[in-house]
């Protein structure tokens, strides 16, 4: 094996231990939240993640159509779980992903005919298919939704210029993205979903990927087949302590948006959630960025609470947040006509 390939395996694994350790510094000892921090041994092995019984994946593509591989090149997919823990309770994630899939959920009861997206986070070294994943469909579908959960292609390591962060040119996880949407609109009548109410929602480097869905008007990669011929963009858009947006080069008061970040007239209902304590992605980000919706013309809401950090999902601890953003969300779909 080649030094430069044997770098390229090895540094995204490092990558993806340092980013799991600084997505849940929310855990951070505090008397008035969340419990203290506590690390436990991470496990990983090769292996493709599974879904439940209750939950249907299928692939993104065909197998005949190649795929720009992630930073880990042809490394077999793996699955692991780890520190810290999230309200005293593991993680899990899947990493290593060159074959991107979605597995649907059906509705539990009542189907109101919307469907959700989900683009767990992960910090594009892994997706987080638990805690910003299946525990968040279990939610979903109990609304009358169908939910489907995104696993994208990752590693991608976002490179550096001049001491600063840069996007890269292709964002493997915005075309995964953009692709399960127009097979959705395409294969609506198969899932029992209504083509004009699908929605997404993310969190952390996947509230990141549901803001470019938002906001990206044409596809990004070449068609495919006729599915292809779809919109791509969501019909509305949850934004879970988004990363990655803002431009703080110009002071700690600045609320300019990073070059990259493209706002679009025509993206859909947003509402927005995040912490104020959030230590991972500052309270600006959602800031900046609903401005520029408004500005635009998007509707847009924000829920913020004082404390909560970073990368709770769905797990009860002593910050409210962490147990009324479901129904924040759950009275803003009313309020939007999706419920």
């Amino acid at each position: 094996m080649s030094a430069l390939l044997r770098f390229r395996l090895i540094v995204p694994a490092l990558l993806l231990a340092l980013g799991f350790a600084d997505a849940a510094r929310s855990q951070a000892p505090d008397s008035n939240s969340s419990p203290a921090r506590v690390d436990v041994p991470k496990v990983e092995r090769e292996g493709v993640w599974q879904p439940s019984a209750e939950g249907s994946q299928v692939p993104l593509w065909p197998e005949s159509v190649a795929l720009a591989k992630p930073d880990s090149g042809d490394h077999p997919e793996a699955t692991g779980n780890g520190s810290p823990l999230i309200a005293g309770r593991k993680w899990h994630w899947a990493s290593y992903v060159t074959r991107p899939t979605m597995t649907i959920y059906r509705p539990k009861g009542r189907n109101s005919g919307a469907a959700m997206l989900v683009v767990p986070g992960g910090g594009f070294h892994a997706v987080a298919t638990d805690l910003e994943g299946t525990e968040i469909c279990d939610w979903v579908i109990q609304q009358g939704m169908a939910c489907v959960l995104l696993k994208y292609r990752t590693p991608q390591v976002w490179p550096n210029r001049n001491g600063k962060q840069q996007r890269p040119q292709v964002l493997l996880g915005l075309e995964d993205g953009q692709r399960a949407m127009v097979l959705l609109r395409q294969r609506a009548s198969v899932y029992g979903i209504d083509p004009r109410k699908i929605g997404v929602i993310g969190f952390s480097a996947g509230a990141y990927l549901a803001t470019e869905l938002s906001n990206t008007e044409q596809r990004s990669y070449p068609a495919t087949d006729d599915a292809d011929q779809q919109s791509p963009r969501p019909d509305f858009a949850i934004i879970a302590y988004t990363a990655r947006l803002l431009d703080n080069s110009a002071g700690r008061n600045n609320l300019q948006l990073q070059p990259w970040v493209k706002i679009s007239p025509n993206a859909p209902p947003t509402l927005l959630i995040h912490a104020m304590d959030d230590p991972v992605d500052d309270i600006r980000q959602p800031m900046a960025y609903a401005l520029a919706l408004n500005d635009a013309g998007v509707p847009v809401d924000m829920r913020l609470y004082a404390k909560g950090g970073h990368a709770f999902g769905l797990r009860p601890t002593a910050d409210p947040i962490t147990t009324e953003w479901p129904a924040q969300v759950k009275q803003w779909l009313h309020s939007i006509g999706f419920l």
